[in-house]
């Protein structure tokens, strides 16, 4: 099932059901967020199943998407967790896992606006395979990790780099406010046979500059959950980016950072795509 957070044209941000082939919409009727649906969801996945096979869709119009889940407890993303990214990075393979924050303000739908904040001049992007926490997870094994995942979206790691290499925590260089746009909606887990097997692009202004697969993360989805959860507790609705593959901006000869205009595109087979032009800050 396609789930999103839709902006009605009543108004107020609703949780929908998106027909499969992504031009329709059939509102959940449940009052709450994302989360809230996401916590619940053994007991109302069949009342949701029902209602989208009886209730006639309305048309989807992809603008009035928002981020699946507009305000997560909490946003992870692993850095260098692609051979060919480390190898542009002029890195070498971390033997464990490197993780950094987002802020929450850094959310953004899948095909707003993102902004170039005031006096910054090297924003840069990340395609990533974002996953969703359905299940409370702490001290879960890789092999029980899958049970904790709700779904899966596209998303793009915005990154500041010359923030993001002022120091040595990189939280603040990616966590300016819309830098961490998802989409277009929530595939539940369900209908992705292997998360490890999705091809993954990004595109500037239609130029592909990133391609490649997510059977080359280095430290797979389980591996990650199994990891974070030994430090905290994962809760229903928290996000997880899993890592980018080579072919940032960055790593170019000459650098190739973002402009105001410039239309960044991510897709991920099976998920979608999300895209978003560019803005200078007002």
């Amino acid at each position: 099932m396609k789930l999103a957070s839709y902006r009605t044209p009543a108004g107020p941000v609703r949780t929908v059901i998106v027909t499969a082939d992504g031009a329709g919409y059939v509102e959940t009727g449940l009052d709450g967020s994302m989360i809230d649906l996401i916590a619940g969801w053994d007991r109302l996945k069949p009342q949701l199943i029902a209602r989208a096979a009886t209730r006639p869709a309305e048309p989807l119009d992809r603008s009035r998407l928002c981020a699946p889940v507009l305000r997560p407890g909490k946003i992870f993303a692993i850095g260098l967790n692609y051979a060919d990214h480390i190898a542009e990075s002029k890195l070498g393979t971390p033997e464990r896992q490197v993780w950094f924050t987002k802020a929450q303000t850094s959310v953004n739908g899948p095909h707003d606006p993102i902004l170039i904040t005031r006096n910054t001049f090297t924003n840069d992007y990340e395609v990533e395979l974002v996953a969703v926490i359905g299940r409370t997870a702490r001290h879960v094994s890789a092999a029980d990790a899958p049970a904790h995942v709700f779904g899966y979206c596209v998303g793009n790691d915005v990154t500041e780099r010359m923030w993001q290499h002022a120091g040595p925590q990189w939280s603040l260089g990616k966590s300016f406010d819309t830098h961490a746009p998802m989409g277009p909606w929530l595939t539940t887990a369900d209908e992705v046979a292997d998360p490890h097997a999705l091809g993954i692009r990004c595109f500037v202004n239609g130029e592909k500059r990133q391609d490649s697969n997510t059977s080359h993360l280095v430290f797979n989805l389980w591996q990650q959950i199994e990891h974070l959860s030994a430090a905290m507790t994962l809760e229903p609705g928290d996000i997880l980016f899993t890592g980018t593959p080579g072919g940032i901006g960055a790593a170019m000869d000459p650098r190739r950072f973002l402009a105001p205009g410039d239309v960044v595109r991510c897709e991920i087979d099976q998920l979608g795509h999300i895209e978003g032009m560019m803005q200078a800050e007002g």
